[in-house]
């Protein structure tokens, strides 16, 4: 028979290994959900999940935008929606720049290798591999791409006086 004093014991110090799993990532929730990560820009600094109904919120400092692959994107600083297993839907926060005109992206709903992204009675699919990465905000996927021929002259006149010194 066990005494009281070892069970107590034994407790006591199984309660870290309880409690020491970290809670999930946004981007590791996405995953869970069937999605990549890199719906999600870098930078998420929270959310919450309803893991009954699957309302969830996702939080960035600020707003977000940024170009891939020629579509402008941009994200509020709250994004929202509802998701399950390979569909977002009433998503709110997120829009692309179709033309001239900003329209938001409402559902996102994943069929095997291909997502495809609704802005309402119009959708577009893509293949999931670019989505695998999160994209930064400002420059999205080219952010330590500088060329050369992008220095201004201003620039120049400043790399000019710093180097003189």
């Amino acid at each position: 028979m066990t005494s009281p004093v070892a069970l107590l014991s034994f407790l006591l110090l199984s309660l870290p290994l309880l409690y020491s799993a970290a809670p999930l990532t946004a981007y590791e929730a996405l995953e869970q959900y069937d999605f990549p990560a890199g719906l999600l820009p870098l930078g998420v600094t929270g959310y919450t999940l309803n893991e009954d109904t699957g309302e969830f919120e996702a939080y960035l400092s600020e707003t977000c935008s940024y170009s891939v692959e020629g579509y402008d994107l941009k994200y509020k600083s709250t994004i929202s929606g509802k998701i399950s297993k390979d569909k977002i839907t009433d998503l709110k926060g997120i829009s692309v720049k179709v033309v001239f005109f900003w329209v938001n992206i409402v559902e996102v709903t994943r069929d095997g290798d291909e997502l495809s992204l609704s802005v309402g009675i119009l959708s577009a699919s893509f293949d999931i591999s670019g989505f695998i990465e999160s994209p930064q905000c400002g420059c999205g996927f080219d952010c330590n791409d500088i060329r050369i021929d992008e220095i201004t002259e201003e620039n120049k006149m400043d790399m000019v006086s710093v180097l003189s010194f």
